[in-house]
């Protein structure tokens, strides 16, 4: 009889282990956006592959996502104010609420208990508990706010488009917000934080500049950068709006796009003077810099959109000019640097190219693809 249970025993603890995926880290996982079918592929950047993919995300155009401190969940910001948060390894949704009518991206705080939600529709941020996705508070806004990024001591900043301001909100008590204003300019349009978390910077669509913040010292409100960049110049129109929430800081210059104009324009981030511009094919939508910030990459808008350029940070030079494909919409860097990830949505794939030599290392196929995340984000400020 005793022999027997064992037997039971044994047998149960094995079909067990048969349904326990393998044991392991986080650290090279990543996601990218199918946002044509409302679903996400979760990938392995190690081993170049995509592990799975999860379905019945909703609206994903213009959709983003930040990590849990462990690299273990995905919070999925939709376009329709959807928020799912994915476990990336079992490949399946944990929670998904909708939040709003219209949603453009979010933030996770310093010390990852917070997700906070950016709106157009109804404007303002919500915060949400990481772990249950529970609300928290809401800070109501007459305007799309745009820019979301977090800051240290589990506060957030953000631009309004509609009134021309930026506004930290403290959420160290997150179910009482304190939020201070500053006006910033005509229609800041996305913003980014410095990596040390000190800096905030609001790019302006309805003219020439962009709006700086010191957050460590707000007495002095926001005050204009690279005013009339343009002056002299005949506007372009704009066929997409740039983005400034990839870290674009490599040394002591930031690299910024230049609205309506074929310019990455660069700013010493001790000065917070221009110091330099750099002609490029196109309009410049993501000017992001490598981890090590060796180089610039930088993806563009319509009719521009199959082609990338790398900038040498040393000398200001155009050093590499690529085409991975068709409507080339996002870039994203591995860790440590050594691979960027392209999407190009009207190809269908995403395109893994070695970032010292520029070969094409590997090609995943994926459903109009967009953002690419990483879980390296998780650890980094402004991500």
């Amino acid at each position: 009889m005793t022999a027997r249970l064992l037997f039971l025993f044994a047998a149960l603890l094995l079909a067990a282990c048969a349904q326990t995926p393998p044991l392991r880290g986080t650290g090279d996982l990543g996601l990218i956006v199918e946002r044509a079918s409302g679903r996400v592929a979760i990938v392995d950047t190690t081993a170049k592959s995509v592990l799975a993919r999860v379905e019945g995300l909703g609206d994903l155009s213009h959709a983003s996502a930040v990590f849990s401190r462990d690299g273990r969940y995905a919070y999925v910001f939709g376009r329709d104010g959807g928020l799912t948060k994915v476990d990336l390894l079992l490949a399946k949704i944990e929670k998904r609420i909708m939040q709003a009518g219209n949603s453009i991206g979010g933030a996770i705080s310093q010390d990852g208990r917070i997700v906070v939600a950016q709106n157009y529709q109804p404007g303002g941020i919500k915060a949400f508990d990481a772990q249950t996705l529970e609300p928290l508070s809401e800070v109501s806004a007459n305007s799309k706010v745009v820019g979301l990024a977090d800051l240290p001591g589990n506060r957030f900043a953000y631009a309004l488009f509609d009134v021309g301001e930026i506004w930290i909100t403290d959420l160290s008590d997150p179910r009482r917000p304190k939020t201070q204003k500053f006006p910033a300019g005509s229609q800041p349009y996305d913003g980014l934080v410095t990596p040390d978390g000190r800096h905030y910077l609001a790019g302006l669509f309805g003219e020439d500049g962009v709006a700086l913040l010191d957050t460590w010292q707000t007495e002095g409100g926001a005050r204009k950068i690279l005013e009339n960049y343009g002056k002299g110049q005949e506007k372009l129109p704009v066929y997409k709006m740039p983005h400034l929430r990839g870290w674009a800081v490599a040394g002591r210059n930031a690299w910024l796009p230049a609205i309506g104009r074929h310019e990455v324009l660069l700013v010493d981030t001790a000065t917070w003077r221009e110091t330099g511009r750099v002609q490029v094919k196109g309009q410049p939508v993501f000017v992001m810099a490598q981890p090590d910030g060796r180089q610039v990459w930088v993806n563009f808008a319509f009719p521009d959109n199959g082609w990338v350029q790398v900038i040498d940070t040393l000398t200001g030079k155009i050093v590499q000019t690529l085409q991975p494909g068709k409507a080339v919409l996002h870039m994203e860097f591995t860790p440590r640097g050594e691979h960027v990830w392209l999407s190009a949505r009207d190809d269908n794939t995403v395109s893994i190219v070695d970032t010292r030599t520029f070969a094409r290392v590997a090609t995943l196929p994926a459903q109009s693809p967009s953002g690419i995340f990483f879980t390296s984000r998780a650890a980094r400020t402004g991500f």
